[in-house]
């Protein structure tokens, strides 16, 4: 590992027991703070979480001052348990309707950030279970208190079932390995992958979003080349349970994942942008071709109507 790999460790990794919430109150001091749950599907998780944000977070203490539920084309009642529960419930495909939406995470992050308006943009995944309010101010925490932290990861334990650390397969198979060889500097990273940080708004609308499973690395690396190591900081907040996907799902994120690394890498030949993968069938092994996310979308603050917003 780097000596600035090691460095970064020892003063950039803490515990969201370093930040006790009235310190985060005392320190926020007018800054704003949007919380942000991209939704497929996930009426089973989504109420809960958006119920112990706002009693503990926004009821019970003043942290956080959005919640948006953005549904990116649910089939069950996601959108209503979540409004329900207290959230502000906004369909994909009526942010931005000039932009036909793509498929995928990191297009409804991308779109987040046109409707809503916190100075701190903190995105939680929607299928997590036994959720702690943690997770929230665990990750917002070094950004009220810190002004040269710009983007923070949480760390966790990641369980499979009943086996401790035994999660985030493609974590250490693909994305670990990639960040190590080519991005060094990130080697310290506990969850690279992880869905849940928090980054100030000013540099979000600064990234390029690729659409697709690849937003988690290629906002990470991005804001490294944009801001730096020392800029980056990462919180341990327990554990995190979650629905797990199964092995050919693996396959195509690892797909999108190592695409958007290629992406950053070189801008020359690239791989063809499919993933076969095979299924048996009555006649054997068939044969499954999945496209891989390539697109990305422009850093936010270069559409029209953000900056039209921005400027209101």
């Amino acid at each position: 590992m780097l000596e600035e790999v090691e460095r970064w460790l020892s003063r950039r990794s803490w515990s969201v027991s370093d930040r006790p919430l009235h310190q985060l109150i005392a320190a926020k001091r007018g800054t704003t703070v949007s919380v942000v749950l991209p939704a497929l599907d996930e009426e089973a998780t989504v109420g809960e979480i958006v119920t112990v944000i706002r009693r503990e977070l926004m009821e019970a203490v003043p942290l956080v001052d959005e919640l948006v539920v953005i549904d990116s084309g649910s089939s069950d009642r996601t959108a209503e348990v979540a409004a329900a529960a207290g959230a502000r419930v906004v369909h994909r495909d009526a942010i931005l309707p000039r932009i036909p939406a793509a498929p995928g995470k990191g297009e409804v992050l991308w779109r987040s950030l046109m409707v809503t308006s916190g100075d701190i943009v903190c995105f939680i995944d929607a299928d997590l279970r036994d959720f702690s309010a943690d997770f929230v101010s665990g990750i917002v925490g070094p950004l009220l208190t810190d002004p040269e932290v710009q983007f923070v990861k949480a760390m966790y334990d990641r369980p499979l079932g009943d086996v401790a650390g035994q999660g985030g397969r493609v974590t250490e198979l693909v994305a670990r390995p990639l960040l190590n060889l080519h991005w060094p500097q990130l080697a310290g990273v506990v969850q690279p992958l992880g869905g849940e940080y928090a980054a100030r708004r000013s540099l979000l609308e600064r990234l390029p979003f690729p659409v697709g499973y690849g937003v988690e690395l290629g906002l990470l690396v991005d804001a490294l080349h944009t801001v730096g190591l020392d800029a980056l900081a990462q919180v341990d907040v327990g554990s995190r349970k979650h629905r797990h996907q199964d092995g050919q799902a693996l396959g195509r994120m690892a797909a999108a994942i190592y695409r958007t690394a290629q992406l950053r890498l070189s801008r020359g030949h690239l791989v063809r942008p499919a993933l076969t993968q095979f299924e048996r069938g009555e006649d054997g092994f068939e044969p499954r071709t999945y496209p891989v996310d390539t697109e990305e979308r422009p850093p936010m603050r270069e559409i029209g109507e953000y900056a039209a917003r921005r400027a209101a």
